[in-house]
C-alpha cells in the first residue's frame, strides 16, 4: 500500500486547512487509517484515526479536527479549523490493521508527510 499525502501549507493562527491522502493498493475494510503529525524535537503524535466509521482524536484537537474518508476516491482526509501554533508540524498520514488507535505500531504503512505550518 502506497500513501500520499497533499494540501498541506501555511496559514494563519485561526485559519483552516484540509489535508489529503490518497490510498494506493489493496485495503480490506478494517483496514485503519490515522494522521500523525511531528514537530521539530518532539516525538511523532497520534492526532486521529479511523476505521469502519469509527473515529477517535487527541485531546488537543478534539473539536477543533476532523478526520474523514471517501472510500469511493480511497482518500483520507484531515479538515482542520481554529488552527494554532502549536499545530505547526509535518503531518503524516498512516494505515495498518492495529487496534490502538493512536499508537505508532497499530499501523504499517506511512506516507512522506506533509508540512503545515500555523503563525501567529
Amino acid at each position: 500500500v502506497q500513501l500520499v499525502e497533499s494540501g498541506g501549507g501555511s496559514v494563519q493562527a485561526g485559519g483552516s486547512l484540509r489535508l489529503s491522502c490518497a490510498v494506493f493498493g489493496y485495503t480490506s475494510t478494517d483496514y485503519r487509517m490515522g494522521w500523525f503529525r511531528q514537530a521539530p524535537g518532539k516525538e511523532r503524535e497520534g492526532v486521529a484515526s479511523i476505521v469502519e466509521g469509527y473515529t477517535t482524536y487527541a485531546d488537543s484537537v478534539k473539536g477543533r479536527f476532523t478526520i474523514s474518508q471517501d472510500n469511493a476516491k480511497n482518500t483520507l482526509y484531515l479538515e482542520m479549523n481554529s488552527l494554532r501554533p502549536e499545530d505547526t508540524a509535518i503531518y503524516i498520514c498512516a494505515g495498518g490493521y492495529g487496534f490502538r488507535a493512536l499508537r505508532q505500531d497499530a499501523y504499517s504503512d506511512w506516507g512522506q508527510g506533509t508540512q503545515v505550518t500555523v503563525s501567529s
